[in-house]
């Protein structure tokens, strides 16, 4: 990220974790410097110096703050390399990567001891990884017992616990009341039943549903997902298990005018089937619709940025992500140079070849996404076959090896600079593909696909070069700034 004064002001003040480790601030008035997600109130802005790393701050004076504790920064303090992955492995442990497997399994991922997860676990949270997979597993159990009428045992085993009386013995430690109490304390407020359950995802309001609708209705894989009136469905495949998956505006939501919903959750409806796998449904869902931005920070600082009128006009826009890392890769490739209609057909063709075949109640719903394996256990002559050139089969064929190697982790929480450099290695794929990528798949909003035809257009004809400058006023949001030009258009 530039280092552009402005832009880091904007990313002080909004304090997303996401800019954690991208650059610090030193406060001239204390002679401390600080993570841009410190608790401290933000100090005034002249009183801001900013440096790309802890060293650079140290250089000029300035001494660690003991609050946010620089040292801890994600990707950039030299003190402790391996903090860099606390945020990423907390986020996996939200998806319910402790469930069922050990913090040393865990801490393989990221190519470090399971005693190293857990310090920097520790310093990064104050609890340890299993106190932290805790109580996610109790908060998911507390909202089904709350809203479903999911039997106990599979209230307890969609929650992550091993065991129905593990379950029963750790609610109780740290609730006070027994499990049974709060399904007859929620008594009537139950969704569903015992075939299909709902559960709601809320978000900081607005939200512009409509036109994420209409994001989704241009790109809608056929036989993977569909829009309707004031819906979204998909097929669903995490960790072997298969179903689908149907969002829609909560039930008093939908009164509100369509353009944009005023309330702040989501009805999310699944097939009970797939509660093995609800902890890392739910938290896909939720970057696919962008449910954990904050639209009025992120709309406020492009407002100022020169994007006053589109972002008057589409309040509550959100960057839409991805499912699954290597389906949205391999559908920016398949975009690139053809029209949003035929890399949607080949993306059908290629979901009904490689994806596997997926029962559901609807008939929309027939594949889940294209497989890595699959993809590159087949031959370029047969990539071919399905509609592509021999140059676009090539790529695809070497993003699939990146992909099931290892060499390449398409996913959030991925660094985003390593991801991008190593997609533009790949034949055939280059810097709007990977730029691409990064916005949707690795949730970075600063990403920005500077050469896009439709960008340059939305920004008065500029050249890819010109475009490129112009875009720093809009740091660190571009990515949002991206969906609004290419909206307008």
């Amino acid at each position: 990220m530039n280092l552009n004064r402005d832009t880091c002001i904007r990313a002080l003040n909004a304090r997303d974790p996401r800019f954690d480790g991208v650059f610090f601030v030193g406060v001239a008035s204390t002679g401390i410097y600080c993570r841009p997600v410190c608790p401290a109130r933000p100090p005034r802005r002249d009183r801001c110096r900013f440096f790309a790393n802890a060293a650079a701050a140290e250089r000029r004076g300035f001494r660690p703050c003991l609050r946010c504790r620089p040292e801890l920064a994600p990707g950039q303090a030299s003190v402790d390399a391996t903090a860099r992955v606390a945020n990423a492995a907390t986020a996996r442990i939200a998806e319910g990567a402790l469930n069922g497997r050990s913090v040393d399994e865990l801490a393989a991922e990221f190519s470090i001891t399971g005693r190293q997860l857990r310090r920097v676990i520790e310093q990064q949270t104050g609890v340890s990884p299993i106190d932290l997979a805790q109580t996610h597993r109790l908060l998911l159990a507390k909202r089904l017992l709350t809203d479903t009428a999911l039997p106990m045992a599979q209230v307890a085993f969609a929650s992550g616990f091993q065991s129905v009386r593990r379950f029963d013995a750790l609610f109780q430690e740290r609730y006070r009341l027994a499990p049974s109490a709060m399904r007859r304390r929620a008594a009537g407020k139950s969704n569903g039943d015992n075939e299909t359950i709902s559960l709601t995802l809320g978000y900081r309001a607005p939200l512009a549903w409509d036109t994420l609708l209409q994001f989704f209705a241009a790109r809608a894989t056929p036989g993977v997902e569909y829009v309707d009136a004031n819906s979204y469905g998909r097929t669903v495949s995490i960790n072997g298990v298969n179903g689908w998956v149907r969002v829609e505006p909560a039930e008093h939501a939908r009164k509100a005018a369509q353009k944009l919903s005023d309330k702040r959750s989501l009805k999310v409806e699944i097939p009970a089937s797939l509660t093995p796998v609800l902890m890392p449904l739910l938290a896909r869902l939720r970057a696919l619709f962008d449910l954990d931005a904050d639209p009025v920070v992120i709309e406020d600082a492009l407002a100022a940025s020169g994007l006053e009128a589109l972002v008057r006009t589409r309040p509550g826009l959100r960057v839409p992500g991805a499912m699954d890392g290597f389906d949205l890769a391999l559908r920016a490739v398949l975009g690139q140079q053809v029209s949003v209609k035929g890399a949607t057909t080949l993306a059908g063709r290629f979901a009904e070849q490689f994806g596997e075949r997926i029962v559901t109640p609807d008939v929309r719903l027939r594949f889940g996404v294209p497989s890595a394996e699959r993809v590159v256990a087949a031959s370029v002559d047969q990539l071919r076959a399905l509609g592509v050139t021999g140059a676009r089969a090539r790529s695809i064929h070497a993003l699939a090896t990146a992909v099931t190697s290892g060499e390449l982790r398409i996913e959030p929480g991925a660094d985003v600079a390593s991801v991008v450099a190593k997609l533009v290695e790949l034949p055939g794929i280059g810097d709007w593909t990977a730029q691409y990528v990064a916005m949707r798949a690795l949730r970075w909003p600063d990403g920005f696909p500077a050469s896009d035809l439709w960008l340059r257009r939305a920004a008065g004809g500029l050249t890819a070069a010109r475009l490129e400058k112009e875009s720093a006023k809009w740091q660190p949001w571009r990515a949002y700034a991206a969906m609004h030009l290419w909206h307008s258009v």
